[in-house]
């Protein structure tokens, strides 16, 4: 009995010992709603070291969520029964996340970082001075491919994906504005067409690419595309570029009809509870050397130019995921085209998608 007490009491002082250690070497963040920020971000789109980073430096617990499209993301906070005090939406979410009065202002004074993201990345259209977001991403989207498993075919052009030769060999992201949009631009139409004929008619040709279509997929088309389960994909430039991290055999391009160049940026939506703490957080990844190391692990092109300039001189000139000016020129930034656009872009990608069945 005497040797069970000694052995439960020396359990017990180890306990409190291994207790009080691992909060003075990692305390946890105090209690309350100032020292909790809620994330709403895309799947694999931040480093998960630098929020326990920030976690450490700033004393303020992380709690982050994902969400896999635009559409997703505003219903989530147009619904109000969240509290994310950041999110990450796309250029055209942003205009309409502005008109429905879905945003807070960002205090710059707040954000001495904004100095190093470049110029031209500011003061765009879709939020003129940058009054509800900040930069985060950029990138194009485009078709990744295997050079020696598709030889023959030109995939400076769009119409390069009805090759007959492609059969059951391409891979979509799941999206009906990148769908129907590279449609659209090997039409020598608008990613931001609403003539109710012209998005007819691109329907109607993406089924006739319907036997070329292995499937249409999110974040797993890296691992198909790793696996080598295709030779083919319309991706999103910074997932190309981790897909290509894995096999080096494949390579990238942005067709010369056109594509999407997009920007995804940092904002406070309506409902944020810890807008001092939000302004921080974006302050931190605004970080010359905290932008480089979430560059390297998201994949995407940087805005920041302070980032940019610590990046390996290889990244800084591959004009397949940096495309210079020129070929920028070529490219649109989704408008949000309002509700009933919307709805007739997913109801033809759903026509699409079951006339693959």
């Amino acid at each position: 009995m005497k040797q069970l007490m000694q052995l439960i009491i020396t359990s017990l002082v180890v306990a409190v010992l291994l207790l009080f250690s691992t909060r003075f070497i990692d305390p946890p963040p105090k209690s309350g709603k100032g020292n909790i920020l809620y994330v709403y971000n895309w799947g694999e789109y931040i480093d998960p070291d630098l929020l326990k980073q920030f976690e450490k430096e700033h004393g303020i617990r992380v709690i982050l969520e994902t969400f896999d499209s635009n559409e997703s993301m505003l219903a989530k906070i147009k619904n109000g029964g969240t509290h994310y005090d950041v999110a990450v939406p796309s250029e055209y979410a942003i205009q309409k996340m502005k008109k429905d009065h879905l945003l807070i202002p960002i205090d710059h004074k707040k954000i001495p970082n904004l100095k190093n993201i470049n110029p031209d990345y500011l003061n765009l259209p879709f939020d003129k001075g940058n009054q509800y977001s900040i930069p985060y991403f950029w990138g194009t989207v485009g078709i990744l491919y295997n050079p020696e498993k598709t030889k023959g075919i030109d995939f400076s052009s769009w119409d390069s994906l009805w090759d007959k030769r492609l059969k059951d060999n391409v891979l979509i992201v799941d999206g009906a504005r990148e769908a129907l949009g590279f449609s659209l631009n090997s039409m020598g139409e608008s990613l931001n067409e609403t003539n109710p004929h012209k998005l007819e008619l691109a329907e109607k040709k993406l089924e006739k690419l319907g036997p070329n279509v292995k499937g249409i997929v999110a974040d797993e088309i890296n691992t198909m595309m790793v696996q080598k389960e295709a030779d083919v994909a319309v991706v999103w430039s910074g997932m190309g570029a981790d897909i290509m991290n894995e096999n080096e055999k494949l390579d990238f391009v942005v067709p010369k009809e056109g594509s999407n160049l997009w920007f995804d940026n940092i904002v406070i939506p309506k409902t944020a509870q810890n807008i001092d703490g939000a302004h921080e957080f974006i302050n931190f990844l605004l970080d010359a050397k905290i932008g480089k190391q979430n560059t390297e692990w998201v994949g995407y092109a940087t805005p920041n130019a302070a980032s940019y300039q610590l990046l390996d001189k290889e990244t800084r000139e591959d004009k397949r995921f940096y495309p210079d000016k020129e070929v920028q020129k070529k490219l649109e930034v989704y408008k949000d085209l309002g509700y009933e656009n919307i709805k007739k872009y997913n109801e033809l990608f759903l026509r699409f998608k079951m006339s693959l069945n």
